[in-house]
């Protein structure tokens, strides 16, 4: 961190101090509500028409349901089958939707533990010049890493490794994709699973900001479809395999979100720990060995390997990054029962603008508030405009004995969510599966609604998909905006200075104001050793030092708050 007398020269377009009128560009990326409207109008439309021709499309429809049924009773083949055609479909995509492009602080700073893991390293040695390449939710001292746990920059540095980052997202949606549809076979008849996996497909995996982004999302919906997807088949048949899967489950969760993923992983948890209580003495030496014993063991793995990576990047087996780095940068507590620090101060104007300004809270914060803001965000995105037609069989839902894990767990994870100060959909994300289990319950009850004797369901159950297809068409055509302007601007200057031969220093040189959630200064693990470095111009600090040690390379000075955007060769 760098302490300072540095004044404030750097203004922010959303001063974030109200919650409702936060600069989260996320917003706009994930709910993705601009033709949900209309979808909503033809809903209620075709709900209506559902009371007069109840079997309408029965001709072609009902032939499409019975092979897809039959394609469902093959429980493997459906998961293969999912996998494949989320991977088929994105790339088929790439004439409107080409690679994604990062432009927010969390997708940089993933992208940094990527590359760091890509080369070998956990960690990497503090810079001598850290001043000029502060960024936010990186530490830079006493390691230079991510903030972050590391699970979604492991899956980022596979596809790394493949070629590209964005294949390591890629391959863990598809993965997800078929990890939710197998925990929903656990719980529903096959062909509700197969159709729920279907419906993950269109509704958060195509044209969703976890696919389009670096954020992630998937590794957390994996764990967590993993361990609820490993309950029921470990209460039917007690197998050792079913319990790795469940602590692998866990151990995702614990690598990529581990507060929300402690808070889901209770009501499955108390649940399995309840069963092995009520198991006939006979029984119990084996659902021990076959059951705790790996689980166990997995867990008891993932806290090794979570205190062993806290050593190394930050000294302290018990001190996680990202609570080094309030300790180091923030000015509050994430949490509703936390509070407001003292102002900190810092060399560059930035740091001042994002921690002091922008991020800052004060408490205490409305709870309802906060609920509503959560609510909100959840919903449009992981229910939106068209799934919502299911929850209108909730009540009977809410009955059924099978949904009673499942209905506890939702609450639970939303009243903890509702706790965080700043929410955004993927920190939602071990529920995911829960939720598709629940909407899909719902669906099924939704299926057999009678109204004076018209089978009404069918017709709402068939428009559901209907309407999340168009959906999906609409998209396709004209897909949304994922990537914000100025994060184009510099990865069209980064392939104009790759496309020479020369190492490059690139100078930033911010306006008075200034973004702060639009920043440039983003580097890779080995910074001496890269074709471009990017440092910050702070003002006061002389540029000297910084010259110097990257002596030999052509160096820039880029302003990009200019219009038109500004790059010159320093002394030019």
């Amino acid at each position: 961190m760098n302490s300072g007398g540095g004044s404030f020269g750097c203004a922010i377009t959303n001063p974030a101090a109200n919650l409702e009128t936060a600069d989260f560009k996320l917003q706009g990326k994930a709910l993705l509500t601009s033709f949900d409207y209309y979808i909503f109008s033809i809903a209620l439309t075709v709900m209506a028409a559902a009371w007069f021709t109840p079997r309408l499309g029965e001709r072609w429809l009902g032939p499409i349901e019975r092979a897809v049924a039959s394609l469902a009773r093959r429980k493997a083949s459906t998961l293969i089958t999912i996998a494949a055609s989320a991977i088929v479909l994105r790339l088929a995509l790439f004439w409107t939707l080409p690679v994604p492009v990062p432009d927010a602080h969390d997708e940089f700073s993933y992208l940094l533990a990527a590359d760091t893991y890509a080369h070998g390293r956990l960690t990497n040695p503090p810079h001598p010049l850290s001043i000029y390449f502060e960024t936010f939710h990186v530490l830079q001292h006493p390691t230079y890493q991510s903030i972050y746990p590391p699970a979604q920059g492991a899956v980022l540095a596979l596809g790394q490794v493949l070629g590209h980052p964005w294949i390591g997202v890629l391959l863990s949606m598809a993965c997800m994709c078929a990890a939710i549809t197998w925990a929903l076979q656990g719980w529903l008849p096959p062909q509700l699973a197969l159709l729920g996996g279907i419906l993950v497909i269109l509704r958060l995996y195509l044209f969703s900001y976890w696919l389009e982004s670096y954020w992630g999302g998937a590794v957390a919906a994996i764990g967590g479809a993993l361990v609820i997807g490993a309950l029921p088949r470990i209460k039917l048949r007690a197998h050792w395999r079913d319990a790795l899967l469940m602590g692998t489950g866990a151990a995702l969760l614990a690598t990529s979100r581990p507060f929300e993923g402690f808070i889901f992983c209770i009501p499955p948890f108390a649940t399995l720990t309840l069963w092995l209580a009520r198991q006939p003495a006979h029984l119990r030496p084996t659902s021990r060995r076959q059951i705790l014993l790996p689980l166990l063991c997995v867990v008891g793995l993932t806290v090794a390997f979570i205190a062993y990576y806290n050593w190394r990047v930050t000294g302290h087996a018990l001190l996680f990054p990202h609570i080094l780095n309030q300790r180091q940068y923030e000015t509050g507590s994430p949490f509703v029962w936390g509070s407001s620090y003292p102002p900190r101060h810092f060399s560059n104007p930035q740091f001042e603008a994002f921690y002091n300004v922008a991020t800052r809270v004060a408490y205490p914060i409305p709870l309802l508030k906060l609920f509503r803001r959560t609510w909100f965000s959840w919903q449009e995105f992981y229910v939106g405009s068209v799934l919502w037609i299911p929850l209108l069989a909730l009540p009977w839902t809410m009955r059924d004995r099978r949904t009673r894990l499942l209905l506890i767990q939702t609450v639970l994870c939303v009243l903890g969510l509702a706790t965080i100060i700043w929410f955004f959909p993927h920190y939602a994300a071990p529920m995911t599966a829960t939720v598709f289990a629940l909407l899909m319950q719902s669906m099924r009850h939704l299926r057999r609604w009678k109204i004076k004797g018209r089978e009404a369901g069918i017709l709402l159950s068939r428009v559901v998909v209907l309407l999340v297809l168009a959906r999906t068409a609409i998209y396709t055509v004209r897909p949304p905006a994922m990537q914000e302007a100025w994060s184009r601007d510099r990865d069209r200057v980064v392939r104009q200075l790759e496309a020479t031969t020369s190492d490059h220093l690139v100078l930033v040189r911010y306006g008075p104001r200034h973004n702060v959630h639009n920043d440039w200064v983003w580097n890779a693990a080995d910074i001496d050793h890269s074709r471009i470095v990017w440092a910050r111009e702070i003002p006061g600090v002389n540029n000297q030092p910084l010259l110097d040690y990257f002596r030999g390379r052509k160096v820039w000075v880029i302003e990009p708050d200019a219009e038109p955007l500004q790059l010159k060769e320093l002394g030019m």
